[in-house]
């Protein structure tokens, strides 16, 4: 796989992580919070998270009811710690290093995808395609987005300055632009909610179905 620079590439895992867990950011925990009530909604027998990074919100996966975990992530520095973390505690664990738009990066479809934070990053139309691809017929996608906001700084200000450099690449994805692209992938939406951090922050998260195919004579 060709994955193209970015500056994902260059932020250690310990300054992502310290930047998103910070009480005044607050958004790791959100993001884990989320995934767990999905899956605690949904059960998915098989899960794919895209945008992984070290594992964040994987603690809440129940083994014995979902059987097949993926992790995505374009950084592989990030899936070596997931994979000290948890490779023992989640049999079978999937890790692929790479960016979820090329379409060398695949793997065989599943019921639930959680894909948090990542849409601003990549382009609209060829990643719904790709996840549309590992998404099962009947299958889920959760996605949560950062909203734009004219009185908060798109990457928050921390002691971790290297996560600064997000800054150039970061396009916030406005909910009628993604609903769009997701109704013309196929997804059909299931519901949707806004999140507002104590920060000021606010995030939609929007829950898909991908409708199974019906056959026509």
């Amino acid at each position: 796989m060709n994955t193209p620079w970015t500056p994902w590439l260059e932020i250690p895992l310990a300054d992502y992580e310290g930047h998103m867990s910070l009480t005044t950011i607050g958004q790791a925990q959100m993001v884990a919070t989320v995934f767990a009530e999905l899956i605690g909604e949904f059960s998915p027998s098989s899960v794919a998270v895209i945008g992984c990074a070290g594992g964040n919100g994987f603690e809440h996966i129940a083994v014995e009811t979902t059987k097949r975990v993926i992790g995505v992530d374009i950084n592989p520095r990030y899936l070596e710690t997931l994979s000290t973390r948890y490779a023992a505690k989640i049999p079978g664990l999937e890790l692929y290093a790479g960016d979820i738009q090329d379409p060398d990066l695949t793997f065989a479809p599943v019921d639930f995808i959680y894909a948090a934070l990542i849409f601003e990053y990549v382009a609209l139309a060829p990643t719904l395609a790709k996840l549309k691809a590992v998404c099962r017929p009947r299958g889920v996608l959760a996605a949560v987005l950062q909203l734009p906001s004219a009185a908060t700084a798109s990457v928050s200000p921390s002691p971790f300055t290297r996560l600064q450099t997000l800054t150039p690449v970061m396009n916030l994805v406005s909910p009628a632009d993604f609903l769009a692209a997701t109704r013309e992938t196929g997804f059909l939406p299931l519901a949707a909610k806004k999140i507002v951090l104590p920060s000021g922050k606010k995030f939609a998260v929007h829950i898909f179905h991908r409708p199974e195919k019906k056959n026509t004579l």
